[in-house]
């Protein structure tokens, strides 16, 4: 019982904080700031730090899979919370298929991001130094490079060799979009909290612990992006990565799903049926199915 009301306590508590008018409407300009200002933090940070590597655990298991991450912890909380506002299959089939859009829009953007890459960018291999061209390269001030065409950047890398050309990173890209995901889909737990009726009850434990560990990623992937800006700077990669995850999701929750007709919600007697739509809560007109 104690358990259950300190998790009661502290989900309502995020719930109110993610739900907030000030957090929905400044977070993405909060993220804005932090990918353009977050490399100044490259001159203080400890390049001995354990983030400073590469390998470390967190970038392993979350950079790597953030996406599949996301979809894991946003899908069972869309689930759950479906079921507790006692949601018909196809209304909760609708809510799933927004994580599948944007699952969809990171793949088409990662593709064509590394077509991009592939084709303005160059494969060199640094050629081993003898003493004459030791000479020579010192006079010329630069290393000899050989000239690879038909290599890709993955290839390239691969081979440890040396690759030159514009990148946008899909690091950065992918933890901006997934954040404004996160945000805009939890944020109507609050909403769902304050509109039961109190002979329904509070929403069920696992529904409360889904939504705490997708907080929890929330934060995880909020401190994953500041250790990439300060330990990793790429300018201007990283703001080219940021800003496509803004427009993502901006074109998404802020347009087609703010917009179009079936995305929209039926007017209906019970107040649970609109809430599951993050991007029409604070909509008044009515839409109807097509």
């Amino acid at each position: 019982i104690i358990l259950n009301a300190i998790l009661e306590s502290v989900t309502n508590l995020l719930a109110t904080v993610l739900g907030s008018h000030v957090v929905r409407r400044h977070f993405h300009l909060m993220l804005s700031a932090l990918v353009l200002f977050g490399p100044v933090l490259s001159l203080w940070v400890s390049k001995f730090s354990i983030f400073a590597n590469s390998h470390h655990y967190l970038y392993r298991k979350f950079l790597r899979s953030t996406m599949g991450w996301t979809c894991i912890f946003t899908c069972s909380f869309i689930l759950l919370l479906s079921l507790s506002a006692r949601h018909s299959i196809s209304l909760t089939l609708r809510h799933l298929s927004r994580i599948g859009a944007v699952g969809l829009l990171w793949c088409g953007c990662r593709h064509l991001l590394t077509l991009l890459e592939d084709a303005t960018g160059t494969c060199y291999e640094p050629m081993p130094v003898t003493q004459g061209d030791a000479q020579s390269s010192a006079t010329a001030g630069a290393p000899m490079l050989l000239l690879h065409e038909d290599q890709t950047r993955a290839s390239c890398l691969r081979g440890n060799m040396l690759w030159r050309g514009y990148e946008v990173s899909q690091d950065i890209l992918i933890l901006c979009l997934c954040c404004l995901l996160l945000l805009e889909e939890l944020s109507v737990f609050g909403l769902h909290v304050a509109q039961r009726k109190p002979r329904e009850g509070s929403p069920g434990a696992p529904l409360r612990l889904v939504f705490l560990f997708s907080v929890f990623l929330l934060c995880v992937l909020l401190f994953l992006l500041l250790c990439m800006l300060a330990y990793f700077p790429k300018l201007p990669s990283q703001q080219l990565g940021g800003a496509l995850g803004y427009l993502g999701w901006k074109g998404l929750y802020q347009g087609w799903y703010k917009f179009a007709p079936r995305w929209c919600f039926v007017l209906s007697t019970n107040k649970q049926d609109r809430i599951m739509n993050p991007s029409t809560t604070n909509l008044t007109r009515v839409c109807k199915l097509s």
